[in-house]
């Protein structure tokens, strides 16, 4: 793949992502699709309140479209052009899962904004939205795409899961887009997290010559860049369910492409700590009736002991790099 090749995507998703907001966000506003500020969250987000929200719908546009744009570029200039590669039932069924969690997530935000109950969907319903999205995943990439049930475990090689591979999958995929979700609570965290996540992925997909996923990371990585213009500290506009439901699935589109979903503990690194301080708070205090953290997620205990939101996001972010180092490490090794 030629450097043009990774420009196309970055640039389209980049600049449709970060002109849409001269439009969306003054829409958003006129609609009145505010963000209500939740009250068990730290006390100075309340001026938060009214921030237009659903702004992932921005980025998910431009990012969709980088996609077919790129590959479109890839197969026209490529030497590769014209050949069906296996890759390619990775690219679109990632591209559409992405797409039906970002739907799912856009149904949560408008419950909570225009129907005004505030905590959207209810569990079950977002948990079994998200298992039909995960499940249709892998009926399409096991009907169509690499068969084998071996899981490559970094630093150690592959493991063969046999029957317990799909099931396996499915867990990974619901809990990697539930903990990209609980990343998003201050401003260009998730955005930001997951713009160095995609550039790892484009790095270690140009390592294992997988192409398709290249574009997939490109225009990931473009459309994160475009959407941090307007939502980096004090933001104009969050993404949302809409939006972070969608990076979700994006991450995982990624990870299990590459035939790597093991990659996330790596690349996702700061998205398992932000679940696993929910799940330590809640068994500490349901035991205990004391709490590990000033707030859960723990970017709100960072909040709370002190940290601004620029520094959080800055040092979330560095961590995120180790971890795509390792993840390169892994590959380069492996």
């Amino acid at each position: 793949m030629t450097i043009f090749n990774l420009i196309v995507p970055i640039l389209v998703s980049f600049v449709l992502t970060a002109v849409q907001g001269f439009w969306v966000i003054p829409y958003l506003k006129k609609l009145k699709y505010g963000q209500t500020i939740l009250e068990d969250g730290p006390s100075w987000h309340k001026k938060k309140q009214g921030t237009p929200t659903m702004g992932g719908i921005m980025f998910i546009f431009g990012i969709e479209v980088a996609v077919v744009v790129g590959y479109l570029t890839y197969q026209l200039t490529s030497k590769q052009g014209g050949v069906f590669r296996e890759n390619v039932v990775y690219l679109i069924a990632g591209a559409l899962m992405a797409l039906g969690f970002g739907f799912l997530g856009f149904l949560d935000d408008y419950i909570k904004v225009v129907k005004k109950r505030n905590l959207g969907l209810k569990a079950r319903q977002k948990l079994l939205g998200q298992l039909i999205i995960g499940i249709a995943y892998l009926a399409a990439i096991g009907a169509f795409g690499n068969h084998s049930t071996a899981i490559e475990v970094p630093f150690f090689g592959p493991v063969e899961l046999s029957w317990f591979y799909y099931p396996f999958l499915l867990f990974i995929i619901v809990a990697e887009v539930n903990a990209v979700n609980l990343t998003d609570g201050i401003d260009g965290l998730c955005t930001s997290v997951t713009f160095v996540a995609a550039m790892g992925f484009m790095v270690i997909a140009a390592l294992v010559s997988n192409d398709e996923m290249n574009i997939l990371a490109a225009a990931l990585a473009g459309g994160c860049l475009g959407f941090l213009c307007w939502n980096l500290h004090p933001a104009k506009v969050f993404m949302g369910d809409t939006g972070s439901l969608f990076l979700g699935g994006m991450v995982i589109a990624l990870a299990f492409g590459l035939n790597m979903p093991l990659v996330l503990l790596l690349i996702g690194f700061i998205y398992m700590i932000e679940t696993l301080s929910v799940v330590l708070q809640v068994i500490s205090f349901k035991l205990t009736g004391k709490r590990i953290f000033k707030m859960s997620p723990i970017h709100h205990h960072f909040e709370l002991s002190g940290w601004s939101e620029g520094k959080i996001v800055m040092v979330f972010s560095f961590v995120t790099l180790l971890g795509v180092l390792l993840s390169i490490a892994f590959v380069v090794m492996g």
